[in-house]
């Protein structure tokens, strides 16, 4: 099913099936998945290990049904805060984090960010330190200028937000404004960490279309300067030629951003 252009977020509400959308962690099943995990997980461990980024609180900016892009920032910060925009992906990160049957086994996806670490048995020792890190699943509208009221959280040391922004965002005028509006969570001087895809307007959850902005590194770099960053660092990768015959999705590239809330 191919949904609009033009269509508003609540598409997420209506037809994200985060169970399905999960596939894509599956290591070894999806190459794309798999491209976009060794990636994330590579620079996020880059980014949170000793000496990196650390603090009291960091706020994770649509999490989804996802705990991948927190393995490594769990061991530097004492309180995580997931969020999520729609009601099934909170409630299937919440099956995890509770253990309750049926949760998507990540275990995989965990032991291979412990191997970066460099001790790949520590893998449930780290499940459980995610579990007790992560304090509040809340929901979240990157739209707003307050995107997790009614919620009043203190202001954060990091802000991280994984494969969001290009989703939730179909125009530059709203990527534009949700960076301005994630900035409001942070304290001066604190981090930003925004991981994604180049190039894509689309991606597949089973037989549904979800469109995206085609982010380019210009625009982004503008944009977040604009918004009241600075830069701090910038990985990129252009996509894998083994993977461009996947029709899941038609990035052209991933990245990981660094920056810093000016005062």
């Amino acid at each position: 099913m191919a949904l609009q252009e033009s269509t508003t977020p609540d598409i997420y509400q209506t037809y994200f099936e985060p169970t399905v959308y999960l596939n894509y962690f599956k290591m070894g099943q999806s190459p794309v998945g798999d491209e976009c995990l060794n990636f994330l997980l590579k620079h996020y461990h880059s980014i949170f290990k000793s000496g990196g980024l650390k603090g009291k609180l960091l706020i994770d900016i649509g999490s989804g049904p996802s705990i991948y892009q927190l393995l490594s920032a769990c061991e530097c910060f004492e309180e995580i805060i997931a969020t999520d925009y729609t009601d099934k992906n909170r409630l299937e990160l919440e099956k995890w984090l509770k253990k309750i049957p049926g949760a998507f086994d990540w275990s995989p996806v965990v032991k291979h960010a412990c191997e970066l670490e460099g001790d790949r048995d520590k893998w449930a020792e780290k499940e459980e330190r995610l579990r007790r890190t992560v304090r509040q699943v809340l929901k979240c509208d990157v739209h707003k200028e307050q995107p997790l009221e009614p919620a009043v959280l203190p202001l954060a040391d990091c802000v991280l937000s994984s494969l969001c922004l290009e989703a939730a965002c179909l125009t530059e005028e709203a990527f534009r404004a949700a960076l301005r509006h994630l900035r409001t969570l942070l304290r001066p001087r604190g981090h930003l960490v925004l991981g994604g895809t180049f190039g894509s307007n689309f991606f597949m959850v089973g037989d549904k279309k979800f469109p995206c902005l085609p982010l380019k590194e210009k625009l982004v770099c503008e944009a977040l300067l604009a918004s009241g960053f600075t830069i701090e660092k910038l990985e990129t990768t252009t996509r894998m030629a083994e993977t461009l015959s996947d029709k899941d999705s038609n990035y052209t590239g991933l990245f990981v951003f660094v920056a810093q809330r000016n005062d």
